[in-house]
């Protein structure tokens, strides 16, 4: 059956590739957080274990929301590790765990270049693709990792 939503096929096809993009990055940042969560040491180990699981857990239901939007414009969701880390935008620095403020610095640094990222393609998906649905989607999500970066800069300060 035909997508018939008010979107051009050429315009759906590269929201649904800027998704899967965001859908990397997410993924990529949710396995991060969550190394960080089983691996950090120190005086703070407690409040941090609790935090990045908290935000581990926010990231996963991001990563089920993004993954939903993609299929909603009937397309495909990524899915496999090969695929994240050929789409992410992220850099993934595998066999290493810094102490607990390298964790927080690489943890924020990531949340913001999602929020540079989501800016830009705010942009391409409202101006040039007039997708008022997914415009507001990424404009929430992107107030999330706002908020999350916040708090990890919090603990820097």
């Amino acid at each position: 059956m035909k997508v018939n939503i008010g979107l051009k096929d050429g315009a759906r096809a590269s929201v649904i590739g800027i998704l899967n993009k965001l859908l990397a990055d997410e993924f990529v940042l949710y396995t991060k957080t969550r190394r960080f969560h089983w691996n950090v040491v120190g005086p703070d180990f407690s409040e941090l274990h609790k935090f990045f699981e908290a935000q581990y857990e926010a990231i996963e239901a991001f990563i089920d929301d993004v993954a939903e939007r993609a299929r909603a414009l009937d397309g495909t969701a990524s899915g496999s590790l090969k695929e994240f880390l050929a789409l992410t935008r992220l850099e993934e620095k595998s066999g290493t765990n810094p102490q607990a403020q390298g964790m927080i610095e690489a943890l924020l640094g990531d949340h913001e270049t999602i929020v540079r990222n989501l800016r830009a393609d705010l942009d391409e998906v409202g101006e040039k693709h007039g997708d008022a649905g997914t415009n507001d989607f990424l404009t929430g999500l992107m107030e999330q990792h706002e908020k999350m970066a916040w708090m990890l800069r919090a603990y820097l300060r």
